[in-house]
This record gives C-alpha cells, structure tokens and sequence, in this order.
C-alpha cells in the first residue's frame, strides 16, 4: 500500500513553463501522477458568448494511452462520459475564481493532458490548471492586452477517502482501489467549496465521517494553495 502518514500528501511540484508556445504551462506531479496543464488564449468566443462583451474559459481533459499500467485506446470518435465529466469539473472549477468581465471577449482553454496516472488525476488537473491559466493571465497583463488581473483568489483540489476505516489524504490508485469511501473536494483560497463528489463504494458512510473528510481535504488543498501562491507571486516578480 503506502508507508505515508494519512493526512500526508504524495509529493507535490509544480513546474512552469513545460510549453513555451503556450501562453500559460506548468507540469504537475502528485507522487507518480504527472499531468501537463496548457493555458491558450483565444481572441474568438463560443457563439452564445459574444454578444455578453464577457470573457469565458473551458478545459479539455485526456489520458495518453501508455499513462496507466495497460494501453488506452485513444477517443478518435470523440471524448468518452468519464472525461466529459471531468472536463466539466476541472472548467467549473477554474470559472470559479475569474472575473469574466475584467477578462474582456476572449476566451481561454486550459488544457489537462495525463502523462501519468497513479490517482487523482483531476484534482491535480484542477491544481496545475489554474497556475497555467494564472501564467495567461499575467502574460496578457505584460502585453497591455489587460489593465487587472481577473483572478479573484486561487482554487485547488485533492482527494480524500476511507481506507481500512481510516481517513486518508491524496489517494493513490492502490488506496483508492481500496476504499470504502471516495471523496474529490475543490476549493477556493478564501475556503469556499466549489464542489465536493463522494461516494460510498459499499456501506453508506456517517455525517460525522463526511466532515472528517472534509476537513482532511481543507488541511491539503492548503498545502497546494501554497505551492501555487509560491509560484505565482514569483511569476509576478518576473513580469
């Protein structure tokens, strides 16, 4: 299994700069998952945004075949219902911390590509997405294209769960094979929720042991929002 404290995380670092065509990029690792997050600015809006004078931004999400232990098909026909889902996730997330009129009518896409997955690859696609969209948005500023940031606060994500009874932080894919209990959890800098899934893999789990949960996965998203402020206050530094 894992020698790791329960409310220990995997190894977290964040890496700037893995595409330097992008206008925002960063590689995360959680333990052995590594996902590469890309941050694009387009000058063009979805058709039912452009007349709003409002910003948008979305992300796209997927695994390359050899990033688990067997081979995965590419989706050549399209996106499948478990990366749609996650898709939707990880752009709900990161809508939640922008000032789309202070983004003016561009839209910006954040793409999540799973190099590596050894668990919880959509919260860190939540966690390496928003340093890249805060490269954007710093890149943006640099240019003249924007006067003010339209950040309002950071956002970041971790997984939590129940394993063998016990509360444990930032599932790998062993614990989180073994489970009783599964829980993502996103938050925001200022601790507000943007979205909590749970779920019980067996027996039905307490209130008591969902807050438990709760606050094992405020205690890591911390941790993250840390990494991410050490990086972006840097960045900034630069610029």
């Amino acid at each position: 299994m894992t020698d790791r404290a329960p409310d220990a995380l995997r190894t977290l670092t964040l890496e700037p700069g893995w595409a330097p065509q992008a206008e925002g990029s960063c590689l995360i690792a959680m333990g052995d998952t590594r996902v590469l997050c890309t941050a694009s600015v387009d000058d063009s809006l979805p058709p039912w945004r452009e007349a709003s004078g409002k910003g948008w931004v979305t992300a796209e999400y997927g695994m390359l075949p050899r990033s688990t232990h067997s081979r995965r098909a590419r989706e050549r026909k399209g996106a499948g219902g478990r990366t749609r889902e996650i898709e939707r996730l990880i752009g709900r997330s990161l809508r939640s911390v922008i000032d789309f009129e202070a983004l003016g009518p561009r839209m910006i896409v954040v793409d999540c590509d799973v190099l590596q997955a050894d668990g919880g690859t959509r919260t860190a696609s939540i966690t390496g997405g928003f340093l890249a969209l805060a490269m954007a948005c710093l890149r943006l500023r640099a240019q003249g294209v924007l006067d003010a940031s339209p950040l309002k606060e950071a956002v970041a994500a971790i997984s939590v769960g129940i394993v063998d009874g016990e509360p444990r932080l930032d599932l790998d894919y062993a614990l989180d094979s073994a489970a009783q209990v599964d829980m993502n959890v996103v938050a925001t800098e200022s601790g507000r929720l943007v979205e909590v899934q749970g779920t019980a893999e067996g027996e039905p789990f307490t209130r008591e042991e969902h807050d438990r949960l709760l606050d094992l996965a405020f205690h890591g998203i911390e941790q993250c929002l840390a990494v991410q402020r050490q990086l972006v206050d840097f960045l900034e530094a630069r610029h």
